[in-house]
């Protein structure tokens, strides 16, 4: 039996004994077994990151561009994740400044490269610029769109590197530290922040079906557009054909978070089992299309529609089944906050 099966055993007899345990053992599995090592991996990756860059910060050098997608996969799989120490300081977005409806990012980042903006040579004046350039996005533009690719000198383009590989680095350990030091027990022990047991349940049952609310309508939605217009181009991360990758890697990690929430139901954990894995098949039927442009194509964008009827199948049964079981009101709305 694996240690997650272990834990999800004992606290699943936790239930047993009383309603407060089955809270406090619940709450204690996410926290242990998704939020902290999905946050812990975030920091390492980042700060492997940026360690790289102080020697190789080229935006043609594959190590950079490598070490930048591996940071990448580990904030997509805490993206949904937008609680508490990821929401401080505007952190989540300074490390993913996305979706980008306005075009701030390439417009900021056109402006900041053209001008060599001196704001990318301390950590303290970049954490003032705007969160559109301080993230990932902002470097996939650096590193795979011709367009930015002579707008400044190899010296500042590797300054601006660097400084957004530090700042990544540098949020992502803040949020993990917050996590450890202060927010775990806020969520554990509810009092102020938290007034029940049931209030820390609906925050992990929003972050489960916001997430899949974001798969389906934004990073599948987007591109998808309509029959009569699709929007290939707005599919996220198109230029380094990470679009795919960025939804099973999210379908991947709230899989882990579905497990834990559905654990103490059997029935219900392995009928959620079953429409992830639908939605697995589905999304390897895509392979050959990673950045989803071929969405115009009647047959391509009927198995990216698929994959997006099993994600909003996974949010209603979601939202049916296992949030009355969390305490939460059937018709709770993930975006509609506390």
């Amino acid at each position: 039996m694996s240690v997650l099966s272990r834990l999800a055993s004992t606290a699943c007899a936790l239930v047993a004994l009383t309603g407060m345990a089955r809270a406090d053992a619940l709450t204690d599995a996410v926290i242990d077994q998704h939020i902290l090592p999905t946050y812990a991996r975030l920091a390492t990756e980042t700060a492997e990151f940026a360690t790289l860059t102080e020697n190789d910060c080229a935006p043609t050098s594959e190590a950079v561009r490598a070490a930048w997608g591996e940071a990448f996969d580990a904030w997509v799989a805490a993206s949904h994740l937008r609680f508490g120490p990821s929401e401080s300081d505007n952190r989540a977005f300074a490390i993913a400044f996305w979706p980008d409806s306005r075009s701030k990012t390439p417009k900021a980042l056109r402006s900041l490269l053209l001008d060599s903006d001196p704001v990318v040579n301390t950590p303290e004046d970049f954490a003032t610029a705007s969160v559109a350039v301080r993230g990932f996005y902002a470097l996939e533009y650096l590193f795979y769109d011709p367009a930015y690719a002579d707008l400044t000198s190899p010296d500042y383009a590797c300054a601006f590197v660097k400084a957004v590989a530090q700042g990544v680095s540098r949020n992502s350990a803040a949020i993990l530290t917050e996590w450890q030091e202060d927010y775990a027990d806020k969520l554990r022990h509810p009092d102020d922040r938290y007034r029940s047991d049931e209030e820390a349940h609906q925050e992990l049952f929003k972050a489960l079906t916001t997430g899949l609310e974001i798969l389906a309508d934004m990073r599948l939605g987007r591109p998808l557009g309509t029959f009569d217009n699709p929007r290939p181009n707005r599919a996220e991360a198109r230029r380094s054909g990470r679009s795919l990758r960025h939804v099973q890697i999210q379908l991947d990690s709230l899989r882990q978070l579905a497990q834990l929430l559905s654990e103490c139901d059997q029935e219900l954990s392995q009928h959620l089992t079953q429409l992830f894995d639908k939605a697995d098949r589905h999304a390897a039927n895509l392979v050959d299309d990673p950045s989803f442009a071929g969405v115009s194509d009647p047959q391509k964008r009927f198995l990216l529609e698929t994959l997006q009827q099993d994600v909003r199948e996974i949010k209603e049964i979601a939202a049916l089944d296992l949030g009355p079981k969390l305490g939460v009101e059937a018709g709770f709305n993930a975006l509609d906050g506390d």
